[in-house]
């Protein structure tokens, strides 16, 4: 019969759907046809919930639940019942779905017997016959054996799921039934294989067949291979004074004259790892940088022990001559590593780890599928007290360190000498409020698995009195922040005094953002841990990363005691081995001239160099330049003449001092090589991400130690990259790594660097702007960000802000509906007196009141527009995502965007009510709001949510008046955003409050006084084709055109009535002037790319006769201006830039009283109107580069029809002040 797994624990134990016929099988349909009598009963119900709610709740009982992630009713079997504060908290099997779920017990019901007719679709499988092995290392008796486990190994439960996940058919044959088990036998298909999987099992020694009664007398199948272990003699040593307290349960246990090393056989090894991990599998490599005493056996033919290995599975054999026949191996297989300070015996499997038996089996409740291959190193020496420092491309997971730290916290006889005082035993400094959320989580959910530590999360804001306020009585585990914890230390002196603990998560982020601060707390430790007092008490430093960062050097020596270091990504560990990083900038055809000029030996060693290419053609090539250069040189390929036993022989060989051996080979040779001698690499093809660290590792031997002090002058290994300019593949990547590594650079190479950033960029132009960007005018990770950081005008026109809304001084009311955090809202612009999508909602109203209008959608299309009915509201909605999965479904969700609030939510299909044409006319009406000149404390780069709900309960749904200072695509940036209480019977209106203030008071938020001026330098790129077209006319003195001959300019405003000649176009994609823009912008590029032109920065003021526009261009020369009756052109020189500005006016000026004046730093013109009166705009068109004057707005300001909110004048005394303090302070930022 077919199968289909639903949920795997471990091969005794997994629940599959069961298909075609049988005694024990239901069709799916019956199924489906339950699954909605269930729903139609419970949701039928759900006013008389006491008719079918559980008055008795048990373990073991069966009963329906609702499940949130499946939306639907489920039957369930009570698996656990935990007392809660004020309920019970109820952990049910879903016995159809095989998934666990957590509910309160009101929300159980009672399972009527018609429910419980049809068997349950999961079937709890486990493999007949077949019980799990593992490897049993007896120290004593200096032997080791398979035997049979009560457990399988997190191996063979990891091979057992990939097996499966990797097959595209499973069969079973059922064997036997017991109890609710069925016993089968499991056939799987992979690539038109069929494998049997118990047969597979045994035969990789993972499990072993369970002997039947007939059976049990041979046992010739089942003999238990001893192994001799045969040890080297490595000194044993207690780092910390505090391990002399440890139980036998963290020391190792082993006789007086058993030896420890590195010489393991290779049987044994192979079948440990094999045995030990899912990480240690076949093709692991792990290298120990060795105490200075440890003996080294090498083994020439082989380099079995050359490696200085203690865990190696796969070794390399002696070549034969059947080894010369085969396949290299691919070198995108993972290839495990580790560089290791001292040794270590990793906890590979989970269940014969030294940890607290509670959490291990909390642990295994969780779906913990580790350790993994650098957790099995870095817990052992965490849960002894010692330091450690943990570089791995995992180095941002804290289970790297929580569970052997909850481990050692529950050792409370190591900590008796220490003052009776408050202050907690262990501190954990994250980089942020997001990680050290996560941390504390954790801390939280394996908690209860000890005695109660009482972690708390502390992030502080500037606020002085709160950290005065922090009560930390009884606390043993501390999460916070560099900057935090100093401010908490400030006002709780003594929180050092019992601190033995101190873990460093994120290490190359605390020490970039934060290193001062993280240096103070070192000192703070430092001083505090060296005391007489503290002698016999752990003094314990933890420090992971996912990169070697230079400051842990220092760390190492001046604040731990003899550390771990424990390096699992290759790259890093060329850092720490200190390999001389050299980068030479050539084109391909120089590529060989530059490789001979650096093969021109001069040194007096022994230098190993290999040459790496990523072709056999360039292999070929490589060797023959170097063979007619008189250079002496091995070659190897997958098409090589030459075998691997005769290149590994004349690797190995011993040679005199001052020999060059120069091999070339391709990336697919590196692991059937396994060379780790090399002393130079040269990259002469460049590397894909993953080989690059293989072609490192082949140096390994020759890392050095950038810790410890050597007396002996030890020569570098070296790493040499050829950098074809012409040829960027990969390029990228590598010269990120080499700036990381601050290798020197050549001076031409940093012009190469941004041309390859800037192409980098143009990749990314069709995606979304950088929302950090945007709302801190500052991207950290430019390189990395994956969205855009430059504009595009295709993209970047306004689109739902109507231009009659942002006209000189853009003051708008607006009305924020969905708070993304506190300076990033989604709203409406109110309009002034006829606010069309009030009118629009209301014919909605009055349109889905008519229950023959409520006509539901059949079929639902991505990115079509529909209406939703909350509670008594209709909205207008599209929906963005439909799942292909649910969509065979008859009714099933999909994401939808409301388009006039910004939101997004899930909604069942059938609630989507079919929207007559005449409501989509209107665009969508949702606009993006950041509030200017604010940004989180502590170099963060998201709003902590404390400030988030704050602002969203005190300003969602409320009208506030603020100032649009920007506008790109659907976001406005607002400055100031201000609430405005009106009192009509006192004529005036009152500032309530300033929501940036209200961020900063806060004290969790600062001023970010450069955002304006970031986002005036991103718009400033922002090309616009009606001045740069005007160039040529002005900019050349000979020319004789005027500016009227000039093409006029592209109108890119949004229409000011949208409802206007709607049509289908216009709905769907709500940006009318895209193809106008793009013709625009073709033009633009061709004019700019011969006159380079910059528009000046130009503010503008009024009178009733005259407009004074200031031109601010600093040191002018060879200026010119044109005045006509409608249009003033204004052009001028500083420095090498060329600047233009041509504006079409408003309304018409009089020509001959308009005059020009020039100044040190701006040009003034004062042009005269033709007729007397209010422009509430200077141009016809808006421009981001022409703003309103407010330090010259005179008493004129009164008659002024600029549009504040909803009315126009009302409360011109209450707003104004905040808005000119808006100015004065941004003028005052901005120099």
């Amino acid at each position: 019969m077919e199968v289909v797994v639903l949920e795997i624990e471990d091969p005794s134990c997994f629940w599959v759907i069961m298909k075609g016929c049988g005694p024990y099988i239901v069709d799916e349909i019956d199924y489906k046809n339950l699954n909605a009598e269930m729903n139609q009963f419970y949701d039928k119900l759900y006013k008389d919930v006491d008719e079918v709610k559980s008055l008795m709740v048990e373990e073991g009982q069966i009963c329906v639940v609702f499940s949130e992630e499946l939306k639907c009713w489920c039957r369930a079997v009570i698996k656990s019942v935990m007392q809660c504060t004020d309920h019970y908290q109820i952990e049910c099997f879903l016995v159809d779905y095989a998934k666990y779920v957590f509910v309160k017990s009101k929300d159980i019901r009672v399972a009527p017997e018609a429910f419980m007719q049809i068997p349950y679709r999961a079937k709890k499988c486990r493999l007949y016959r077949t019980k799990p092995l593992t490897l049993h290392i007896n120290f004593f008796e200096n032997s080791a054996k398979m035997v049979p486990a009560k457990r399988w190994d997190s191996a063979a439960t990891q091979y057992f799921q990939n097996l499966l996940k990797a097959s595209t058919e499973m069969k079973a044959k059922l064997c036997a039934v017991e109890g609710n088990t069925f016993d089968i036998w499991l056939y799987v298909s992979i690539q038109d294989e069929k494998v049997c999987v118990n047969d597979d099992l045994v035969s990789k020694n993972f499990a072993h067949f369970e002997e039947t009664k007939e059976n049990t007398g041979s046992s010739e199948d089942y003999q238990e291979n001893q192994t001799s272990l045969n040890l080297e003699s490595l000194p044993v040593k207690i780092g910390d004074p505090a391990l002399a307290f440890r139980p036998v349960l963290f020391q190792e246990k082993m006789p007086p004259n058993l030896e420890t090393g590195l010489a393991v056989s290779s049987s044994l090894l192979e079948e440990t790892c094999q045995r030990s991990s899912t990480d240690l599998n076949e093709n692991t490599v792990s290298i120990i940088k060795a105490v200075p005493d440890l003996p080294v056996k090498e083994n020439v033919a082989g380099h079995t022990d050359r490696l200085q290995q203690f865990l190696k599975s796969d070794p390399v054999k002696t070549p034969t001559s059947e080894d010369d026949q085969q396949s290299f191996q691919d070198v995108s297989e993972e290839r495990k590593f580790i560089l290791l300070s001292n040794k270590i015996e990793p906890w590979s499997v989970l269940e014969t780890a030294p940890l607290l038996d509670d959490l291990k089996k909390e642990l295994t409740r969780k779906k913990f599928l580790g350790p993994n291959f650098t957790e099995s190193y870095c817990w052992p020496p965490v849960a002894r007290g010692c330091d450690l420092v943990a570089i791995s491309y995992q180095g941002d997971d804290p289970f790297l360190y929580i569970p052997p730290i909850i481990t050692i916290l529950q050792l409370e006889s190591c900590y008796t000498a220490l003052p009776r005082r408050n202050g907690p035993l262990a501190l954990i400094l994250c980089p942020g409020w997001k990680k050290a959320q996560l941390v504390f989580d954790l801390l939280k959910t394996y908690e209860r698995c000890s005695r109660w530590l009482h972690p708390m999360l502390i992030i502080l804001g500037q606020n002085k009195e709160e950290a005065r306020s922090v009560n930390i009585q009884g606390c043993e585990v501390i999460v916070t922040t560099p900057y935090s914890l100093l401010r908490l230390f400030e006002r709780h002196s003594s929180l050092f005094c019992r601190l033995c603990h101190l873990v460093l998560d994120e290490t190359e982020v605390l020490f970039s953002d934060a290193k001062e601060q993280v240096f103070t707390i070192l000192h703070c430790y430092k001083k505090r841990v060296n005391i007489e007092e503290r002698e016999y008490s752990p003094q314990h430093i933890v420090a992971v990363g996912t990169h070697w960062n230079k400051h842990l050097a220092h760390l190492i020596k001046e604040f731990m005691n003899d550390p771990y270091i424990v390096i699992t990504a290759t790259e890093e560990a060329s850092i720490y081995g200190n390999v001389q990083q050299v980068v030479q900038p050539c084109t391909n055809s120089e590529r060989t001239a530059v490789l001979l000029k650096i093969l021109d030996f001069t040194h007096s060693h022994l230098q190993k160099v290999l040459i790496f290419t990523n072709s056999v053609y360039e292999a070929e090539m490589v060797h023959k330049v170097l063979k007619s250069s008189s250079i002496s040189s091995l070659k190897i390929h997958t098409e090589s003449k030459f075998n691997l036993k005769y290149v590994l022989e004349q690797w190995t060989k011993k040679y005199r001092p001052g020999t060059h051996v120069v091999l070339v080979l391709t990336d697919d040779c590196v692991q059937s090589l396994g060379i780790t001698d090399a002393t130079c690499v040269i990259h002469f093809s460049l590397p894909s991400p993953g080989a690059f660290g293989q072609r490192l590792l082949c140096m390994s031997d020759n890392f050095c130690d950038v810790i410890k002090d050597s007396s002996v002058d030890q020569e570098r290994a070296k790493s040499v990259v050829l950098l074809p300019e012409d040829n960027a593949c990969h390029a990228l990547g590598i010269l990120r790594y080499l700036q990381h590594t601050e290798a020197e650079m050549p001076p031409g190479l940093h012009d190469f660097i941004a041309k390859m950033l800037e192409a980098e960029e143009e990749k990314k132009f069709l995606r979304p702007l950088c929302t950090y960007l945007k709302t801190f005018g500052i991207c950290k990770n430019r390189t990395v960000c994956p969205d855009r950081h430059k504009i595009n005008l295709q993209i970047d026109v306004p689109q739902s802000i109507p231009d009659k809304m942002i006209q000189v001084p853009q003051y708008v009311t607006i009305l924020p509906l969905h708070i993304v955090n506190a300076t990033n809202y989604f709203g409406r612009i109110v309009g002034g007196q006829k606010d069309q999508y009030a009118i629009l909602a209301e014919e909605m109203n009055e349109y889905f009141k008519q229950p023959n209008n409520k006509i539901s959608v059949k079929k639902v299309e991505k990115l079509a527009f529909y209406g939703l009915c909350e509670k008594t509201f209709f909205h207008r909605v599209q929906v963005v995502e439909i799942s292909q999965k649910e969509e065979e479904n008859l009714f099933f969700n999909v994401k939808i965007k409301y388009i006039d609030e910004g939101r997004t939510s899930q909604v069942q299909s059938y609630h989507l009510l079919h929207l007559p044409a005449r409501f989509q006319c209107l665009p969508p009406q949702a606009v993006e709001f950041i509030v200017c000149r604010v940004k989180p404390i502590d170099n963060e780069i998201e709003w902590n949510p404390k400030v988030t709900s704050y602002i969203n309960k005190k300003i969602k749904g409320k009208l506030h008046e603020a100032k649009i200072i920007q506008t790109l695509g659907n976001t406005a940036w607002v400055d100031p955003m201000v609430r405005v209480t009106r009192l009509p019977d006192l004529k005036i209106s009152v500032n309530e409050y300033d929501v940036r203030s209200e961020i900063l008071s806060t004290s969790l938020g600062i001023d970010n006084p450069e955002h304006k001026t970031q986002l005036h330098k991103l718009c400033r790129n922002m090309e616009v084709s009606d001045y740069a077209q005007k160039t040529e006319s002005l900019s050349i003195k000979e020319d004789t055109a005027g500016p009227e001959s000039a093409s006029k300019p592209q109108n890119m405003s949004v229409p000011q009535n949208p409802t206007e000649n709607c049509n289908s176009s216009e709905i769907t994609s709500g940006n009318n002037p895209s193809e106008g823009v793009a013709q625009a912008k073709k033009a633009e590029d061709s004019t700019l790319r011969q006159h380079k032109c910059f528009y000046p920065e130009i503010k503008w003021f009024q009178n009733e006769e005259t407009v004074t526009v200031k031109v601010g261009i600093a040191n002018t020369t060879d200026c010119k201006y044109e005045f006509s009756k409608q249009k003033v052109v204004f052009s001028a020189c500083s420095g090498d830039k060329l600047y233009l500005a041509d504006m079409e006016l408003y309304q018409d000026i009089l020509t001959e009283k308009s005059t020009c004046v020039i100044k040190d730093k701006e040009a003034v013109l004062v042009l005269a109107k033709e007729e007397k009166g209010a422009w509430c705009k200077l141009l016809k068109s808006k421009n981001p580069h022409v703003s309103f004057d407010f330090e010259h707005w005179e008493d004129f300001e009164k008659k002024s029809p600029f549009p504040l909110g909803t009315k126009k004048v009302d409360y011109n005394t209450a707003v104004t002040p905040e808005f000119d303090d808006s100015e004065d302070s941004e003028t005052e930022s901005d120099e």
